[in-house]
C-alpha cells in the first residue's frame, strides 16, 4: 500500500481546528518533555493532546481511536554574536503598554534572531510508528493539511495559558486625555530639584497634568512612600490625571487617572507635558515605575542575601529529588509549596508511586484531570528525568563557578492553569501568599481524594476548643479540624525591645531631618517559637458571649489546645499584620527556632472531672436596634430583607490599604457599621473564604433575626429556602462527589449558585456540615462523613522544611524554600537547587516540623 493511500485510510481519525481549541504541542501531557527532547514531541491530529516518545504508545494503547499523530522534532542552535551588544541599526524596543505575554502591546518573548530553529515535521501512525515526512509526499490528502497547518500556526495550549494569566493588566487610554483641561498659570516645572508642594519629600512626586502642581504619592503597605497629597489635591480639585516625575523618558511615563482609579495611557502625554515647559524627547528615568515598584523584593535591607544565601557560591544538585521548577511569572509561591509537599512519603506514594497506575486511568483529556497533573509534577520532580547539569556545565566541567551552574528544571504551567482556574488570584501571574496557596492545594487534593487515599490526611490535626461562661464557671468543648498551626508573632514580647525602641527613636530623628537610616543598623525584633506557641494557647475573651446556662449574654474564656497530633504539623507565622496606622505591613522578626519541637504540653484532655457542661440551647434571635427605620420595621413585618446600611466612608478606609472593595462592604455591613477596627477584624478572619471578593448579598432571614455573614458557620442563604433557580446539573455534580441533595442545594446558595464556589464551601465546611440543624430536604438523606480520617500520636517533632518570604507584601517579593534531606539542608530556589551552607531559620514564614517516632 503506497504512503498516499495508507494516510487517505486514516481521515476519518484527523480533526481539522477551527479556532478556539487548546492544542498541547509544546509540553507531553504526562511528563515535561518538548519538541526539543529528544524523540520530539507527537501531536494527535483528533484530540491535539502532546505526547513524548515514552507515553505515546501507552496514549494510543489507551485511546486506539487516534492512531495518527504531527511528530514535531526541534533542535535550537544559537547564532553566533546575535546576542551581543554590538551596535545594531535595529530601533529600541518598544515600550509594552499592558502587562500581557505574546500579544500586541505586550511583551515580545520571539526568540527569533537569537536562534536558528531546525525543525522536522512528519506525520507518524501508530502502532508501528509507520512515518511520512511532511509536507514531501506529494497530494497530502487536503484533511490533513488542514490539521497539520492549524496546528503549526496555533499559539498553543502552555502559550495560551501564559497570555491569559498575564493579560487584563491593561493600561486603557483614560477618558479624560483627549478633552484634558490645562490651566494657562504660567506654571514651568524644571527638569529636576522636584518637591512635594505639601511636605518636604523629594520622592515619589507626582505632577498634576491639569495645574502642574506636584505633590507626593500614596503611602504604600509598609507605611513608606508618601503621604497621599497627590490624591488630597484630587479630592480638592477634581483635576483627575497625574504623571510620576522621574519615570519620563521619549517613550513614556506612568500616568494615574484618579477618577478611573487606575494607571492609564496618555496617547497626548508629550503635549500635556510641554505645556508646564518638560520636553519629553530630552528626559531621563530617574524613578521606579509602578511595575517596578510591585516587584521591587530588596526594600527588605539584608532579607534578600541572607535567605537566598546569595553571598555563597552553593554546590549545585541534581537528580530524583533535586529537581527545580522555573518561575512562571511570579510563580515561586507554588514552586516553594510544591517542592516541600512532595517531601512528605504520603504524597510521594499518592502521585509518584501511583504515577503509572494514575496514567492508566487518565481521562483523554488529561491537562484538564487534577490527579494526572499532581503525578505529572510529583514524577517531574522525583524521577530525576529533568534534573541534569546544563550541557555547557558538562563540557565546561569543573571550570565554571558553582553559582552558574543551573539545571533546566521544570515548569509545571499545566498544572497551574488547572490548580488556579476560576480563582480570581491563583489564575493570574501576580505574586501569592504562600499560605493560602497551601490550604488552596489541600483543599482541591481532599476535593479529588473522596473514595481513595487522601495524602493530605498526614497533615491534618483536631483541635479542641473550650469555652468557659465566666459568671456560672460551665463549659462546652468542641473540636474543629485543620491543617495549619497559624501562630500570632508578639513583637511586644521581643527579646530586645529596649534595643527596638532605641531603634525605633533613631529612625524617627532621622527621617525628621530627611535622612536615612544606614542599613547596617537595622534592628530585628527576636522571638523564639515558644513565644508563639504560648501567645496561641493564652485564653481569649470574648465579650459578648450567649451562655445558656444564664440565658443571658455574658464574657467566656476560650482556649485551644490540640486534640490530636498530626504526623506532619505545618506551622504558620502571622507576619503579616495591620500597624497603629491602620497600613498593612510585614513584621521584620528574627526567630529562635527549634530544630526539635516537644508539644505535649498543648495536647486536650477533654471534659475533666468536675467541670459541668453548658446546657444545649440555642442563642435566641437579635432585637431590632433601637431607632430602626421604619423601612426596617416594614421588612421586618414581611419577612422582606431591609437594604443593609453600610458606612461608606469606612470602606474607603479599608480599600485604601489595598483590600476588595467588595469585601470591605461585607466587612462594614457584618460588623454593623462599629468601625475601622471592627471591620478590620473580620477582614483578617475571613481573608480565606472562597467568597472573600464575592459581592455582597444578603440573605433573607426570620422577622427581628440578622442575617449571617456568608462565610459562617451557618452557611449563609438558609436551606430551608426554596432551590427555585438553582442548576438541577450542579446540585446533581455536588452529590456525585458524596454530598447529600441538601448539602448540595445549601453550598450552591452561599455561592449564588456558583458550582466551583459552591465546592470550595462544602469542603470548607465539611466538618461542619454534619452539626448544621437540617431542612426537611436535608433530613431525608444520612450525612456523610468527612473522608480524611485523622492520625494521632506523639506531640514530638523535628523540622524538616521551611518557606521563606523576601518582600514586604504578600502580594510582592519572592519565595524560596529550605529542605532536610539525606542530613543535610538543601536550597530550592526556583530552577536553582544547591546545598544550604547557612539555613536562615530565623526569617522563615511557614514551617514543617515531622513527628518523632
Amino acid at each position: 500500500m503506497s504512503a498516499l493511500e495508507t494516510l487517505y485510510g486514516y481521515l476519518p481519525c484527523v480533526k481539522v481546528p477551527r479556532g478556539g481549541e487548546k492544542i498541547y504541542k509544546d509540553e507531553c501531557i504526562y511528563c515535561y518533555d518538548n519538541p526539543e527532547s529528544e524523540g520530539g514531541l507527537f501531536v494527535c491530529l483528533k484530540s491535539y493532546m502532546g505526547l513524548c516518545q515514552l507515553h505515546v504508545q501507552k496514549f494510543y494503547e489507551k485511546f486506539p481511536e487516534n492512531p495518527i499523530y504531527l511528530h514535531l522534532k526541534r533542535t535550537k542552535i544559537e547564532i553566533s554574536g546575535a546576542a551581543g551588544g554590538g551596535e545594531t541599526d535595529d530601533p529600541p524596543a518598544k515600550k509594552p503598554t499592558r502587562l500581557a505575554i505574546g500579544v500586541e502591546g505586550g511583551f515580545d518573548v520571539n526568540e527569533e534572531g537569537r536562534y536558528e530553529i531546525q525543525e522536522e515535521i512528519a506525520i507518524v501512525v501508530m502502532p508501528g510508528y509507520e512515518s511520512f515526512p511532511y509536507p514531501s509526499i506529494e497530494d497530502t490528502p487536503v484533511q490533513i493539511q488542514l490539521a497539520i497547518e492549524g496546528i503549526l500556526k496555533s499559539s498553543g495550549a502552555d502559550k495560551q495559558s501564559a497570555v491569559e494569566a498575564w493579560d487584563g493588566e491593561v493600561r486603557q487610554v483614560s477618558k479624560h486625555a483627549d478633552k484634558l483641561e490645562q490651566l494657562d498659570n504660567g506654571v514651568k516645572v524644571p527638569p529636576k530639584g522636584w518637591k512635594c508642594s505639601r511636605c518636604d519629600l523629594v520622592e515619589n512626586l507626582w505632577m498634576n497634568l491639569t495645574d502642574g502642581s506636584i505633590a507626593c504619592g500614596r503611602r504604600y503597605f509598609d507605611g513608606s512612600g508618601g503621604n497621599n497629597h497627590a490624591v488630597d489635591h484630587f479630592r480638592e480639585t477634581g483635576f483627575p490625571l497625574a504623571v510620576k516625575l522621574g519615570t519620563i523618558t521619549p517613550t513614556g511615563a506612568d500616568v494615574y487617572s484618579y477618577d478611573e482609579d487606575e494607571m492609564v495611557e496618555d496617547p497626548h502625554l508629550a503635549r500635556h507635558l510641554a505645556h508646564f515647559g518638560i520636553n519629553m524627547m530630552s528626559m531621563e528615568k530617574t524613578d521606579k515605575t509602578m511595575t517596578e515598584l510591585e516587584i521591587d523584593i530588596n526594600q527588605r535591607v539584608g532579607e534578600w542575601a541572607t535567605i537566598q544565601e546569595s553571598d555563597k557560591q552553593l554546590k549545585p544538585m541534581y537528580g530524583p529529588g533535586y529537581t527545580g521548577m522555573k518561575n512562571m511569572g511570579n510563580s515561586c509561591y507554588l514552586n516553594s509549596v510544591m517542592q516541600v509537599i512532595f517531601t512528605l512519603p504520603d504524597f510521594r506514594k499518592r502521585y509518584f508511586e501511583e504515577y503509572d497506575l494514575i496514567l492508566n486511568r487518565a481521562p483523554e483529556e488529561a491537562p484538564s484531570d487534577f490527579t494526572t497533573q499532581m503525578a505529572k509534577v510529583g514524577y517531574g520532580l522525583l524521577s530525576g528525568t529533568f534534573s541534569n547539569p546544563p550541557e555547557e556545565e558538562m563540557a565546561a566541567a569543573a571550570a565554571a563557578p558553582p553559582a552558574k551552574k543551573v539545571q533546566n528544571g521544570i515548569t509545571p504551567r499545566m498544572f497551574k492553569t488547572l490548580i488556579g482556574k476560576g480563582h480570581t488570584e491563583f489564575s493570574t501571574n501576580r505574586q501569592q501568599d504562600a499560605q493560602e496557596f497551601f490550604l488552596h492545594l489541600i483543599n482541591i487534593i481532599d476535593r479529588h481524594s473522596r473514595g481513595t487515599f487522601n495524602p493530605t490526611v498526614c497533615l491534618k490535626y483536631m483541635a479542641e476548643e473550650r469555652i468557659q461562661c465566666v459568671q456560672s464557671g460551665k463549659v462546652r468543648y468542641k473540636q474543629r479540624s485543620d491543617y495549619l498551626l497559624s501562630l500570632p508573632v508578639p513583637v511586644e514580647l521581643a527579646e530586645n525591645r529596649e534595643e527596638l525602641i532605641v531603634y525605633e527613636t533613631r529612625k524617627r530623628e532621622k527621617e525628621s531631618k530627611g535622612e536615612k537610616m544606614d542599613p547596617k543598623e537595622l534592628v530585628r525584633a527576636k522571638l523564639s517559637l515558644q513565644t508563639c506557641l504560648d501567645s496561641w494557647a493564652e485564653p481569649e475573651s470574648i465579650q459578648d458571649f450567649y451562655s445558656s446556662a444564664l440565658q443571658a449574654r455574658s464574657v467566656a474564656n476560650k482556649t485551644t489546645k490540640f486534640a490530636t497530633f498530626p504526623e506532619y504539623l505545618m506551622v504558620h507565622l502571622k507576619k503579616f499584620t495591620i500597624g497603629e496606622d491602620w497600613v498593612p505591613k510585614k513584621l521584620d522578626v528574627s526567630m529562635s527556632i527549634p530544630d526539635e519541637l516537644d508539644l505535649e504540653h498543648l495536647r486536650g484532655k477533654g471534659i475533666q472531672q468536675g467541670e459541668e457542661e453548658l446546657p444545649e440551647g440555642e442563642e435566641p434571635p437579635m432585637e431590632e436596634p433601637a431607632g430602626a427605620g421604619a423601612g426596617a420595621t416594614a421588612a421586618a413585618a414581611t419577612g422582606q430583607k431591609a437594604e443593609p446600611e453600610i458606612d461608606e466612608g469606612t470602606v474607603i478606609q479599608l480599600s485604601e490599604m489595598g483590600f476588595p472593595t467588595e469585601a470591605c462592604r461585607k466587612a462594614v455591613y457584618y460588623t454593623s457599621n462599629c468601625g475601622a477596627e471592627a471591620a478590620m477584624d473580620w477582614i483578617m478572619q475571613h481573608m480565606e473564604d472562597p467568597d472573600f471578593a464575592a459581592p455582597l448579598q444578603i440573605p433573607r432571614a426570620p422577622a427581628g433575626q440578622r442575617p449571617e455573614p456568608e462565610g459562617a458557620a451557618a452557611g449563609g442563604p438558609r436551606a430551608a429556602e426554596s432551590s427555585a433557580g438553582l442548576s438541577e446539573e450542579a446540585v446533581t455534580i455536588l452529590e456525585a462527589m458524596g454530598f447529600t441533595r441538601g448539602q448540595a442545594i445549601r453550598g450552591l446558595k452561599a455561592t449564588d449558585n456558583d458550582l466551583e464556589r459552591a465546592a470550595d464551601w462544602l469542603f470548607s465546611h465539611s466538618d461542619e456540615l454534619d452539626t448544621m440543624p437540617m431542612d426537611t430536604a436535608e433530613q431525608e438523606s444520612l450525612p456523610v462523613p468527612s473522608n480524611a480520617q485523622v492520625q494521632d500520636g506523639t506531640g514530638k517533632y523535628k523540622l524538616v522544611a521551611f518557606i521563606s518570604h523576601m518582600g514586604t507584601s504578600t502580594m510582592c517579593g519572592h519565595y524560596v524554600c529550605h529542605i532536610l534531606k539525606d542530613g543535610r539542608w538543601v536550597i530550592y530556589n526556583d530552577e536553582k537547587v544547591a546545598v544550604s551552607e547557612n539555613p536562615p531559620k530565623d526569617l522563615a514564614y511557614l514551617y514543617l516540623y515531622q513527628r518523632i517516632q
